[in-house]
């Protein structure tokens, strides 16, 4: 399924309670499924050329985003982020761990939650034998998974993951969403109503987008 932008707010005047396509779609297939919702997690993967990210919130506030760094959450996001890759025909994918706060905390000078919660959440995975890595400063790790150092970065909140995607340019950006029993791609941008009729419009990143479904459509699993 590969789905266009949605305006978010205009969904939620529409009696929509869902904040946006991803919950939507989660909540339609653990109805479909017949699981319930919290047996059915997902999370948001943002791509772009060289550059993967997956997010451990999604579209919450930003002090929604911080309480949810839990050592359960994140441990959660490291094996929904393993899974799409083995079923990808990447088995071992190289998975880095961002930090939460600046330099990784600098051994708890600037927070607790590398400590306490992030590196905790690496070593049950690592016991789970995933190639996982971290937590690594944030404002260094996805200029080295760029340079091939990492397959994937796991990021603690929204905008963290999705800056650096979309710095690297919207017309190649995909969103696809991890965790569903269908493979599901978007657009990694909005409905820029503005481009509305105006003919100046970018069909560029929903291309990406439906090859990129075609491309994980094809791929062995692992």
């Amino acid at each position: 399924m590969v789905t266009a932008p949605v305006h978010k707010e205009a969904l939620s005047a529409a009696g929509l309670n869902h904040p946006g396509h991803t919950e939507f779609l989660q909540a339609l297939s653990a109805e479909h499924v017949g699981v319930a919702l919290n047996h059915m997690p997902v999370r948001m993967m943002l791509s772009s050329p060289g550059l993967a990210t997956v997010l451990v919130s999604i579209h919450v506030s930003l002090r929604a985003a911080l309480e949810a760094v839990t050592r359960e959450r994140v441990l959660e996001t490291i094996r929904i982020t393993a899974a799409h890759f083995q079923r990808s025909g990447m088995p071992q994918a190289r998975i880095a761990v961002a930090a939460l706060n600046p330099h990784a905390g600098e051994g708890g000078l600037f927070g607790r939650e590398e400590i306490d919660i992030i590196s905790p959440a690496i070593v049950q995975a690592r016991d789970l034998a995933l190639n996982v890595s971290g937590p690594h400063a944030p404002d260094t790790v996805f200029m080295r998974a760029r340079q091939g150092e990492f397959d994937v970065v796991v990021a603690m909140y929204h905008d963290q993951g999705l800056i650096p995607v979309k710095l690297l340019g919207l017309e190649h950006g995909v969103n696809t969403t991890l965790g569903l029993p269908l493979i599901r791609t978007s657009p990694d941008h909005g409905t820029a109503f503005n481009l509305a009729g105006t003919g100046r419009a970018s069909a560029t990143s929903l291309l990406a987008a439906i090859d990129a479904a075609m491309r994980m459509s094809a791929a062995p699993s692992a």
